[in-house]
């Protein structure tokens, strides 16, 4: 019972994030002008039109399961034809960043609700308190994360946005290498590096400083420091 409490205080806050940021995406497409999402029902608030079964739910729980020092995961991405956008190279620019902003805002609010769990006596106060911690840590990680500036990352196309357009042709041809890259960062080469006895997390090397300068920043804002 313990165990299922456990990974739900990390499972809602994690979902909820996902849904949020693919959500966001699809929101500032259709606003911009692209209705792809909107038509086929990714505007929604409804995490089972986003979640990837494996990137999702099992990735997620057996890391979880697993007490490893990082959460990792993804959602179905969010369908956006750039072209139909109004203004296709700032629109791209904009329908990135709308998902990481919507992460560091569910971030703050998480905060900011922490000063009312402390008034919800007993356990459920406690799980309360530690699933909006959660929530915290999650969308912070989302939000950093998503800013890598590799395609198909947020912080890719953001990059692939503000480039001349000679070198953002060129940058945005690394996008079909951009997941293999991202799983042979965080896990193939920190398993390999174990196999020779050498701790090796590049992600974590560089995720680290960004996520704790957020997350006490955040702190900092909503009274929480």
């Amino acid at each position: 019972m313990e165990q299922i409490s456990d990974i739900a205080m990390w499972a809602l806050p994690a979902i909820i994030a996902i849904t949020l940021h693919e959500a966001a995406h699809g929101w500032a497409a259709w606003r911009l002008g692209d209705d792809t999402a909107w038509r086929l029902g990714r505007v929604t608030f409804n995490p089972l039109r986003h979640i990837d079964p494996l990137g999702t739910v099992l990735l997620p729980a057996f890391l979880i399961l697993a007490h490893a020092p990082f959460l990792f995961g993804w959602a179905k991405p969010v369908p956006v034809a750039f072209h139909r956008l109004r203004d296709p190279r700032w629109g791209m620019v904009a329908v990135a960043l709308a998902g990481p902003a919507t992460n560091l805002f569910l971030a703050l609010v998480s905060a900011l609700l922490l000063h009312a769990a402390e008034f919800v006596p007993g356990a459920a106060g406690d799980w309360i308190g530690g699933a909006l911690v959660r929530s915290v840590m999650v969308n912070v990680v989302l939000a950093v994360f998503n800013m890598l500036p590799i395609p198909p990352l947020d912080g890719g196309r953001v990059l692939v946005g503000v480039l001349p357009r000679r070198l953002a042709i060129r940058f945005a041809r690394v996008e079909r290498y951009g997941m293999p890259l991202m799983i042979g960062l965080v896990f193939l080469l920190p398993f390999v590096a174990l196999q020779f006895g050498y701790v090796i997390n590049p992600l974590a090397a560089i995720l680290t400083k960004p996520v704790e300068m957020l997350f006490h920043g955040i702190a900092l804002v909503t009274g929480q420091d």
